[in-house]
């Protein structure tokens, strides 16, 4: 399968002849996008690609479920493979994260993002940040805790609504690395160019570009 490798952004992007695009942002998060010929002709744990997000929990004896475990485990590789089990809710497993975790991933519901309430509903994604933060308590907390925020920017994104949520003190990008000494050419631009599917993109922008 030939593919091309490129930068956008904050993101590393696999691009490939069948239709298929692969972005990494470089530290937990990955997004998988399809050609619309892929639509109705997948399966699996990212869904079917029929435009309704009902039946994504499809599984491989196509029975729809509602438990995310029955869903998953159903497609499994080989029967051989042990089943996930539920884990202790991150929260309550460690508790001494649970405020520091909902403060911060608070700006998910905040202001900050409330031209993008209405479009995209943040009580799921905010959770997903909390859960996330407080999960990640052997290091990396602030990528976890960024990176879940990220998330829902990138959902604002696609529906054109962009939103400059990065500060010097909340996930910034240090875009200053990259202008010459005693010069400042380079800056941070939440939504400053479009990529895959005229969307756009974090990333450093120069004034000349």
């Amino acid at each position: 399968m030939p593919f091309q490798i490129r930068s956008m952004g904050i993101y590393l992007v696999v691009d490939t002849t069948v239709g298929l695009i692969l972005m990494w942002d470089k530290k937990t998060s990955i997004f998988i996008k399809l050609s619309p010929s892929f639509q109705d002709q997948v399966c699996g744990l990212c869904g079917n690609y029929d435009g309704n997000g009902n039946n994504d929990f499809t599984t491989r004896s196509q029975s729809v479920v509602g438990n995310v475990l029955e869903f998953a485990n159903s497609w499994k590789v080989s029967s051989s493979c042990p089943n996930a089990n539920r884990t202790q809710d991150p929260c309550t497993a460690n508790p001494y994260r649970k405020a520091w975790a909902q403060k911060q991933c608070s700006i998910i519901t905040s202001e900050v993002f409330a031209k993008c309430h209405s479009q995209v509903e943040p009580n799921e994604y905010y959770q997903a940040c909390v859960d996330d933060a407080c999960a990640c308590d052997t290091g990396g907390d602030c990528e976890c805790f960024c990176t879940a925020v990220a998330a829902y920017a990138q959902a604002c994104n696609e529906l054109d609504i962009c939103i400059s949520w990065r500060t010097p003190s909340i996930c910034p990008l240090f875009c200053d690395y990259y202008n010459p000494q005693g010069e400042c050419e380079w800056h941070y631009k939440p939504c400053g160019m479009r990529g895959l599917e005229g969307k756009h993109a974090d990333l450093c922008r120069s004034h000349s570009t």
